[in-house]
């Protein structure tokens, strides 16, 4: 067993202070609150003057597969060769070892979601992973976390100098619709013949079944969208083929919150501490997360590391309150809702008995004082970042 005791403990659903958490072996949280009893000789870290956060969630990261200082060579996010690649899968290529992983501990940051970038129209297979481990298998928490999707410029600048499609906007949406229906009849195909001993099944087709595990309902189909027209394109191929969407990225979201909140559509809203380095940039700005809140859309911040570097994430929560993001709202944003976007709050994105025990122990208050450092990092109970002197 290990208490942390003493600190501010910020649950998501309250603020304790004088608080204790006692983690069981297990690397869970046993009990918390004001007046936790720890047995005798439990180890006891005094966290008295601190803050206590549930370790920050980013729905949307390239860590482990857009390394970072190592160069070109490690850049593993896009299997740009085909702008169809739905069964390509982001595990295969994380290295756990990337210093990316260790930047989100120094930051509370305890749980990722890895996808691969957004050069095809149908990009692959997205992870969620502890941000502490060595072998990547046993870090993850949910695989396959959602099948990611790209809509506007990204995959018409990879495939349309190679004369290809796609080369417009229609032409990104046309190969999404057309890989759909090829799936439908390839499922249709199943079900005859495990209703028929003289039908044949189709051949086995690895693309064809990972994209049936969007049309089932297995996973959430992740779909990047940056201008109000490309949001729309993704709502309607949600509504067309009966999909569970979110949309990624969502710059110009303000623009369209009540239709995103009348289809229910969560908004995964990042990166915002980055440069407008493209057209779909133009109205970037960290007062979208707060009008699509005030909308009654679902919101997530996201980093979208490493273009926005992880650490930096909880700094984007103070930013966001700064242009009208309720501070409630602005937790939430970094913790619990991200988890259950991801289908993991079972698990993570709030300070509970029977949650793991994944703590971000702050001097300081990240959202407030841009001085404010991470002290402490719990994985599982297990100290996996520690700046104390």
């Amino acid at each position: 067993m290990l208490a942390i005791a003493n600190g501010t403990l910020y649950t998501v659903a309250s603020t304790i202070e004088g608080g204790t958490i006692l983690i069981g072996d297990e690397g869970r949280i046993v009990a918390i609150g004001a007046d936790v009893t720890v047995p005798d000789v439990t180890p006891t870290i005094d966290v008295a003057g601190l803050n206590v956060f549930s370790g920050f969630v980013d729905a949307h990261t390239h860590l482990g597969i857009w390394e970072e200082g190592v160069g070109r060579a490690f850049w593993d996010g896009n299997e740009a060769s085909d702008p169809v690649t739905p069964h390509v899968r982001a595990l295969d290529a994380i290295n756990p070892r990337d210093q990316g992983l260790a930047d989100a501990r120094s930051a509370g940051v305890t749980t990722v979601c890895v996808t691969p970038g957004s050069a095809n129209a149908i990009c692959g297979l997205a992870v969620v992973i502890k941000t502490a481990g060595e072998v990547v298998d046993r870090m993850v928490v949910r695989q396959p976390a959602g099948l990611k999707m790209a809509l506007g410029e990204n995959p018409k600048s990879v495939y349309k100098p190679r004369d290809k499609m796609p080369s417009t906007r229609m032409g990104t949406a046309a190969l999404i619709r057309e890989a759909l229906v090829q799936t439908q009849t390839y499922l249709d195909k199943q079900a005859r013949a495990a209703d028929g001993p003289d039908q044949q099944p189709p051949d086995e087709d690895l693309k064809l079944e990972a994209l049936a595990l969007a049309l089932n309902g297995e996973i959430p189909v992740r779909i990047h969208a940056h201008r109000a027209d490309d949001i729309l394109t993704a709502l309607r191929l949600g509504e067309e083929f009966d999909l569970n969407v979110m949309v990624e990225h969502c710059t110009e979201g303000h623009k369209v919150a009540a239709e995103l909140a009348e289809a229910s559509v969560p908004a995964l809203v990042g990166p915002t501490l980055s440069s407008r380095s493209k057209m779909e940039l133009r109205e970037l700005g960290f007062a979208t997360a707060g009008e699509l809140d005030r909308a009654g859309v679902t919101i997530a911040l996201i980093s979208d590391h490493p273009f926005v570097p992880i650490q930096y994430l909880p700094l984007c929560g103070g930013l966001a309150m700064r242009e009208g993001l309720a501070e409630d709202q602005a937790l939430r944003a970094l913790t619990l809702t991200p988890a259950e976007i991801l289908g993991v709050d079972d698990r993570v994105g709030s300070l509970v008995p029977g949650k793991d025990a994944d703590l971000a122990i702050y001097k300081g208050h990240p959202f407030h004082d841009v001085q404010a450092r991470c002290l402490l990092t719990l994985v599982q109970g297990q100290i996996v970042h520690d700046a104390r002197v």
